[in-house]
């Protein structure tokens, strides 16, 4: 005896997924980094906060593979990123000094990094055009 097949039309199947998708919430806001170069790379963020400036690193981040760096709403349209090479190299050139460490680190306050113990390096400023969320794709073309 041949078994029972219930066959659904297009119609159903296509409000069957946008239903899916409705209940799936809505979409989380974040700031991703993904790598699309062939080499491991560091990544550091920097944002304004509530007073002043925050750098937060490290993301290591392998090739094709993303990290997301910022969770939440973007509170700002703008983000900082700065980004290296496994030999320390950076791989984004940026023109906004802020302070990161050869180790993990959140540093508040991007003035007198040398005095205060940290490194100065340079963020590409990221414009995220006050969207709530947002992906930098680093490739080997990034532009620079």
């Amino acid at each position: 005896m041949p078994a029972n097949r219930t066959r659904l039309s297009p119609g159903l199947l296509l409000a069957a997924a946008i239903l899916s998708l409705l209940w799936a919430g809505p979409a989380r806001a974040e700031f991703m980094v993904c790598n699309q170069t062939l080499d491991v790379v560091n990544v550091a963020i920097g944002q304004q906060g509530d007073t002043q400036f925050r750098t937060e690193g490290w993301w290591t981040i392998g090739s094709n593979q993303c990290a997301t760096t910022i969770r939440g709403d973007l509170q700002y349209r703008y983000v900082y990123v700065y980004a290296n090479d496994v030999f320390g190299q950076p791989i984004l050139e940026g023109s906004t000094p802020m302070c990161i460490d050869p180790k993990r680190f959140v540093i508040d306050g991007s003035r007198t990094c040398w005095q205060r113990g940290h490194i100065e390096a340079d963020f590409l400023e990221v414009d995220t055009q006050q969207v709530a969320r947002w992906t930098l794709f680093l490739t080997d073309s990034t532009p620079q």
